[in-house]
């Protein structure tokens, strides 16, 4: 009796731990590691739904294919441009949003709750409400641009830069609130008695900010960097909704907004050319990776800078 309870508990002790563990390996294991594979030997392959005989090895045929393919430097530069419009602001945004909310205000827990209300809403039904707003005829944004003096209404979908503009308003009012409550809570861990003591010194709210909060909340700095890359780059929901023809996943006429998720949704699944799409979805992960270390490295100087 005494050797069963002593293995028991040796069991318990060592082995359970991985045993709890495991269903998240078990499930990491077949729908993330599996997919993964998967996907980097389709992208090495020329594998056509619409035509199965041509199925076959390909090598790197597939990436050589995207150095000279314009509709997938097209889809990157939009890609890009969005990202700058929507993220930067966004995070900028939302540090100084939460750091107004770190003062004492009225209806602070009203205010606070609040900014999350876009981020909960569907990111359907919001878009949907952002197409009204960006009508060119009726909308509410050339109304406001009217009363600045601006006559000619704006077609948000006739080029690059409104179109940009239209899309990356939407990002930046889903994700500013709930990036402003992650900044809020860390800001919640710094002692009042630095603040109160720069005040003696003189600082200014702005100076407390920049010197003081910024660096010491920059791990969630960096944290939101780096979701804010993974999210921006893969940006699919927003440009599809703002075409007057969300299946074709053009992103306008002539692709003025068209991102490079979208080209893979297209090339994978309206032109059935997987291997491409495939090769597509590895050189999108890729730059994800390279531009959220460069943005965690820059994120991380700047903010010990300002130490």
């Amino acid at each position: 009796m005494r050797g069963l309870s002593h293995r028991l508990h040796r069991f318990d002790v060592k082995q359970m731990p991985y045993v709890l563990i495991a269903p998240f390996f078990i499930l990491f294991a077949i729908f993330g590691l599996f997919p993964l594979i998967f996907n980097g030997v389709v992208a090495l392959r020329t594998w056509r739904l619409d035509d199965p005989a041509q199925d076959g090895w390909a090598g790197l045929a597939n990436f050589e294919k995207l150095l000279t393919d314009e509709d997938f430097w097209n889809a990157l530069y939009n890609t890009f441009g969005i990202f700058v419009l929507s993220t930067v602001p966004q995070l900028l945004l939302a540090l100084c949003v939460a750091f107004l909310l770190n003062r004492r205000l009225r209806g602070q827990t009203w205010f606070r709750v609040s900014m999350l209300l876009p981020y909960i809403t569907p990111l359907t039904a919001s878009t949907l409400v952002f197409l009204v707003v960006f009508g060119r005829d009726y909308g509410v944004a050339n109304w406001v641009l009217s009363v600045f003096g601006m006559d000619d209404p704006i077609d948000w979908r006739a080029g690059k830069l409104q179109s940009w503009v239209a899309i990356a308003t939407m990002v930046n009012w889903k994700w500013i609130g709930y990036n402003a409550l992650l900044y809020l809570s860390a800001m919640q861990t710094i002692p009042r008695d630095i603040y109160e003591a720069s005040a003696l010194d003189g600082a200014t709210s702005w100076k407390q900010l920049w010197r003081i909060t910024v660096p010491m909340i920059l791990p969630v700095v960096i944290f939101t960097v780096v979701l804010s890359t993974i999210g921006g780059l893969q940006l699919f929901t927003e440009p599809m909704l703002l075409d007057a023809n969300p299946a074709s996943a053009s992103g306008g006429s002539n692709g003025e907004w068209q991102t490079i998720a979208q080209l893979i949704y297209k090339v994978g699944w309206k032109n059935l050319n997987l291997g491409y799409a495939a090769a597509m979805s590895w050189a999108l992960f890729l730059i994800i990776v390279i531009v959220a270390v460069v943005n965690t490295l820059v994120t991380s100087r700047l903010g010990g800078g300002k130490r």
